[in-house]
Formats: C-alpha cells, sequence, structure tokens
C-alpha cells in the first residue's frame, strides 16, 4: 500500500514540477511549486522523516514560496518588460540539464545498499532522536548558531530603523 502511495506522490511530484517549468504565468508557476513541495513532504513522511517533512512545509512552501508569490505579485511582471532571450539559451539549459542528469545518475548508481541499510530502522526519522544528538554531541554549535541568528536579527532592526533626528 505505501508502495503505491509512494509512486502516487512521486507521479504528481514530478507533474506539477512540469507544469512549473512549462506555465507561462509565473504565478502559476509558484502555486505549482508549492505543490511539488507538498509532494515532496509526503513522500518524507512515508520514509519516516516526520520532522523533515513538517520543516519542508513551514520553510519552502510556508515561507519561502509565499515570499515569491507576493514578490512576483508586487512586479507585475507582464510580456512587454521581459527581456527576448535566442535560442542559444534553451540549448545551453538543455545541456546544462542533461549534464546535471547524468551526475545524478552516476552519483545515486550505488546508493540503494545504504538506503536498505537505513530504511530498516523504524527510528530514523524521529524528533526525539534529532533532538538527542543535538543537545548531547552538537550543543556548542547549535548555541552558537543561535547567537548568530540574534546577532543578525538585531543587525536588520539596526539597518532597517529609520535615523531619528533629536
Amino acid at each position: 500500500m505505501s508502495q503505491y502511495l509512494f509512486l502516487t506522490l512521486a507521479l504528481v511530484s514530478v507533474a506539477t514540477a512540469l507544469l512549473m517549468v512549462l506555465s507561462r504565468n509565473p504565478v502559476h508557476s509558484v502555486l505549482y511549486l508549492i505543490a511539488t513541495f507538498f509532494a515532496i513532504a509526503g513522500q518524507y513522511v512515508l520514509l519516516n522523516a516526520q520532522f523533515l517533512a513538517i520543516v519542508h512545509i513551514i520553510v519552502y512552501a510556508g515561507a519561502i514560496m509565499v515570499l515569491f508569490l507576493f514578490v512576483l505579485m508586487l512586479l507585475n511582471l507582464n510580456n512587454a518588460t521581459e527581456p527576448q532571450k535566442s535560442n542559444a539559451w534553451k540549448v545551453t539549459g538543455a545541456i546544462a540539464s542533461g549534464s546535471l542528469l547524468l551526475v545524478m545518475v552516476g552519483a545515486l548508481k550505488g546508493s540503494s545498499a545504504a538506503v536498505a541499510q537505513v530504511a530498516h530502522k523504524a527510528d530514523v526519522g524521529l524528533v526525539q532522536n534529532l533532538g538527542r544528538v543535538l543537545f548531547t554531541d552538537f550543543v556548542v554549535p547549535f548555541e552558537i548558531a543561535g547567537i548568530l541568528f540574534l546577532a543578525a536579527m538585531v543587525g536588520a532592526v539596526l539597518v532597517g530603523k529609520r535615523d531619528i533626528k533629536l
């Protein structure tokens, strides 16, 4: 049963990704990409990586893609403002995509044995295990990252703050 669900989600993710690339309307492309992210999150759940699925939905579909959608709607793009590209860009893109496909196939060729070893463990993607490792082995880098994020937020507030004349 889960195999059919995985194949269905894989088909949905590939179909929506193709629709995203082939769509002429940029807003529709963003919406198709959000649908692709949800299908990929469903695959993460089937692979017992619930934390990764939730973070994927919150960060990518919830934050980044909504920001892209708002930016595209604010830019008000139309065909008159778009620069016209030659066919050389399409040929270059096709060659680059083919090269990437060859590299991915070569990299994933011998990985089925490693995936089979990890797939038999029932508690691989659980939040409890991630929290245990994060707060024991990686507590210092975790705290340093928190301090860096705090410094970045303070810097963003100071940069965005208007000058007040006294």
